[in-house]
Order: structure tokens, then C-alpha cells, then sequence
């Protein structure tokens, strides 16, 4: 039986996981793990290095050659790749075009799976991803499966992208991006994006950030130490 308490929160692209899972964190006390923000720290190593993603030989000698830390400023989590901050170019399109496919190779998987393990070992988290709740952390306690109406998920990760200076995207090629995720996400071999049996559904389509908190607070706190 698990004894540091594990919150899973998985779902489709821009649904709000990394917003949730963030406050849901620091309301709690628990460390925050984006394990999106891995792959994506990942796919922008490739994409620099020009790596060969249909070698498997190559993708596994690349892995062996980035190193991935978190670390908390201004009560945000931040991501670096071999020690240089990348917490803002992952999330440029560049990155999401390509996160899908290198999110779907195995050794790739495999070798993100071990490291979030290995960050859940001992210590209270939330983490948030695509198959946290399935395939990394199948005994947390909590599990939570966000979705939302994809009109609703592309206005609102267009207007965070304008919001950071990248004018050079249309909403429609954004839309277009999560529904090729979507799919891509979903009909992948390794780990597809499914709902755990015994995940909570959360629909944010209509919620507003402070009653997605409170929706997910009043299912957590009965695992809570008294």
C-alpha cells in the first residue's frame, strides 16, 4: 500500500491539467510534476539535435544525453533541459507539432515513466499528464480524468499564446493541433491516453479555475492524514 499520497490528474491537451494540478499543489502543500512539460523538454532536444525518431538506437543514446530538473520560482514550477531553463520554448508551436510523435516511441515512454516513478517514490505529489493515472502511478489514491468541449480547449490555449508574444498562430491551426494530439494521443500503442476505471471525470467546460479547485479539493481531502 502506497503511503505518500499521490494525486493523478491525466486528460486531453489544454483541459487545464497543469492549472489544476499546480494549485491543487500548492493548496496541499505537494510537490507539482508536469509530466507534459518532460516530453516536451524532450521533443525540443530532438528537434535542436535533429534526431532520427524512426532509429531506435539513436532515440536511446539521445535519451542518455538530457537531463531533466524541476525547480519552484515565483510558486511556479520551471523545467530545464541539461541545466538551461526551457520552461517557455516548449510550450511554442515548433513543440507541439512534433510532442505527439515523440511522446508515442517507446524507449521514450519508458524512460520518462522511470523517471517519474522514481519522483513519486517517497515524497506527497500531484502530477499531471496523459497516462500518470494508468500506466506511472496505477496505485494513486486519487485519480482524476479532465476533459472539455474542444472549441472551448483551443480559444483557451490560443488566447495563452497570444497572451506569451506567439501572434504568428491562427485559432483554427490551433484547433487543428489538439485535434491531431487528440487523435494521436489516443491511438498511440504505448500507453494511449485512457481513462483509469476508478478516475473522477472532471468536465471544466462551463468551471472557472476556483470551482475546478474546489471540485478536486472535496475529493481529495478524505485521503488526507487527520
Amino acid at each position: 500500500m502506497r503511503k505518500n499520497l499521490v494525486v493523478a490528474i491525466d486528460g486531453y491537451s489544454s483541459c487545464g491539467k497543469s492549472t489544476l494540478a499546480k494549485a491543487l499543489a500548492k493548496k496541499l502543500g505537494f510537490i507539482y510534476i508536469d509530466s507534459g512539460a518532460m516530453y516536451r523538454a524532450v521533443t525540443l532536444y530532438f528537434l535542436r539535435n535533429k534526431i532520427d525518431m524512426n532509429d531506435h538506437e539513436v532515440v536511446k543514446d539521445a535519451l542518455q544525453h538530457i537531463e531533466l530538473n524541476f525547480h519552484a520560482r515565483d510558486y511556479q514550477s520551471h523545467i530545464t533541459l541539461n541545466g538551461e531553463e526551457v520552461s517557455e520554448e516548449i510550450r511554442k508551436m515548433p513543440v507541439s507539432e512534433a510532442v505527439s510523435p515523440v511522446s508515442a516511441i517507446k524507449e521514450v515512454r519508458r524512460e520518462m515513466v522511470k523517471q517519474q516513478q522514481r519522483m513519486g517514490r517517497s515524497k506527497n505529489m500531484v502530477m499531471d499528464g496523459r497516462d500518470i493515472g494508468t500506466a506511472v502511478f496505477p496505485d494513486a489514491q486519487v485519480k482524476f480524468f479532465m476533459t472539455a468541449d474542444p472549441k472551448i480547449r483551443a480559444e483557451r490555449r490560443y488566447k495563452e499564446m497570444v497572451a506569451k508574444g506567439d501572434t504568428d498562430i491562427t485559432l483554427e491551426e490551433v484547433f487543428e493541433n489538439l485535434a491531431h494530439r487528440d487523435y494521436a494521443d489516443t491511438t498511440r500503442e504505448e500507453s494511449p491516453l485512457t481513462r483509469a476505471e476508478d478516475a473522477i471525470i472532471l468536465d471544466n467546460t462551463e468551471l472557472t479555475e476556483e470551482e475546478q479547485l474546489t471540485f478536486a479539493l472535496e475529493k481529495v481531502r478524505p485521503f488526507l492524514p487527520a
